[in-house]
């Protein structure tokens, strides 16, 4: 075997072994031992997850010799190996079942030192779940019973009262809206709100200053009285249709009676958004003092004093607008239905225009009369250049013209240059008057 056969073997040879390394240790998974105060009812086969996605499970579940939970993990590549800084939780997946739970990792830092298959975190990186019976262990005897007649209560409380929960739920929204509105209004107002408990307070001073005249009102009035109840015909009339006064009263009352039942539980329901609702209006209240300049804002471009200087002007005039638009808009379609046929002849000829006005002031056209590309400027046969001493000489205007062309009127798109072998110029679109034969002179 030469050496050059060798090292070519050699090196088919390490590409075989990293394509092995590749495919058999690209994949695969490394072990881990969590110690937690305890297992929070693990068992064997629950996820192990990062972000919600599981990245292994649960292996095994051993008693340390100190009384703690050792689990032993597997965590699938490319999420193995760990990195120093991981922490594990155990959490529920849900509250209705017992042996529902799983670990959820929080990695290291990448640039931390890795973990060795087999290593282990200790328990000040582990964090075991809280079920509800430790939750209610820390409660006190009195707690705890104060808690279950809680329950019980709630439970004798809205037995056979669905239909009335619900009903006071149909009630709830309308009454948020309400009292919304109500302190929108109080915060609108809020300088005639200040002046009537102003003047209220004035009214109970002045009131207070006239204790002695209060007081003799109250007098004549005991008088008065007694002077009706000395009425005792009067007073028999009265009595005679109290009766039936007091029934019409009483059908009220019934009637009023069951409205308040049917109120007991919007009352109900609304008691635990009564305990917030001093919360809500002091939060509401700058949100309600921000917003006053915006409606004033909003009324000023919905109305307006004068002419035409408004949101409603404007809306009022829409209809004279459209009367006035309407037929300049036909008019345009019509307009750009007739220009159709014109934009769709000068389309073809959209590069020559481009290129002459792209060299328009700068040189002379693409193409000169005779078809060839011209590279100076025009000067329109004033001089000619004598080789023999190097120097420009006059051209009689009688000689400027002589061998140009005219009479090219009728060029094809691309007649400008000569024609190509394989026919892509001239192009002759079909309905265009123009000559393709009109073609420059020359090969």
């Amino acid at each position: 075997m030469t050496i050059a056969r060798g090292a070519v073997l050699g090196a088919l040879l390490a590409v075989a072994a990293v394509a092995l390394i590749l495919v058999l240790g690209g994949s695969g998974s490394s072990e881990y031992k969590l110690i937690f105060q305890n297992a929070g009812q693990l068992v064997k086969g629950d996820d192990v997850q990062i972000g919600g996605r599981r990245i292994g499970g649960v292996k095994d579940i051993l008693l340390t010799d100190d009384n703690q939970a050792e689990v032993v993990v597997t965590v699938e590549k490319p999420y193995a190996p760990l990195h120093e800084g991981t922490t594990a939780t155990i959490r529920l997946t849900s509250l209705s079942g017992v042996a529902n739970r799983y670990i959820a990792l929080s990695p290291g830092p990448n640039n931390a030192p890795e973990i060795k298959d087999g290593g282990q975190l200790g328990v000040e990186k582990t964090t075991s779940v809280v079920d509800l019976d430790q939750l209610f262990n820390t409660l006190d005897p009195r707690t705890r019973r104060g808690l279950q007649q809680w329950f019980h209560g709630s439970a004798v409380q809205y037995e056979g009262q669905g239909r009335n929960v619900n009903l006071s739920a149909r009630y709830f929204n309308p009454f948020l809206s309400t009292t919304d509105q109500l302190v929108k209004e109080i915060a609108r107002d809020q300088r005639a709100l200040e002046q009537a408990i102003v003047a209220g307070a004035s009214v109970t001073g002045a009131v207070a200053q006239r204790a002695p005249e209060l007081t003799s009102l109250i007098t004549n009035l005991n008088g008065m009285m007694g002077a009706i109840a000395s009425e005792n015909g009067s007073l028999s009339q009265a009595l005679a249709v109290l009766p039936d006064t007091l029934r019409q009263g009483n059908s009220t009352f019934v009637d009023l009676r069951a409205t308040l039942d049917d109120l007991d539980p919007l009352l109900a329901a609304s008691r635990p958004a009564a305990a917030v609702l001093p919360r809500f209006f002091r939060e509401f209240t700058p949100l309600v003092n921000e917003s006053v300049p915006t409606f004033q804002n909003l009324s000023a471009i919905v109305h307006r004093p004068g002419a035409f200087n408004d949101a409603t002007d404007a809306v009022q005039h829409l209809p004279q607008l459209q009367r006035i638009g309407s037929p300049a808009f036909r008019s345009s379609i019509t307009a750009m239905r007739r220009g159709q046929p014109v934009i769709d002849f000068l389309r073809p000829y959209s590069p020559d225009l481009v290129g002459w006005f792209r060299d328009f002031g700068q040189s002379a056209a693409n193409y000169d009369a005779n078809g060839h590309y011209a590279r100076v400027m025009p000067i329109f046969g004033a001089f000619q250049y004598q080789a023999s001493d190097q120097t420009l000489q006059p051209v009689p205007p009688s000689q400027r013209l002589a061998g140009l062309r005219s009479g090219f009127n009728r060029r094809c798109p691309g007649a400008a240059s000569q024609p190509r072998p394989d026919g892509s110029n001239p192009y002759a679109p079909a309905g265009f008057d123009c000559d393709p034969t009109d073609v420059l002179p020359g090969p």
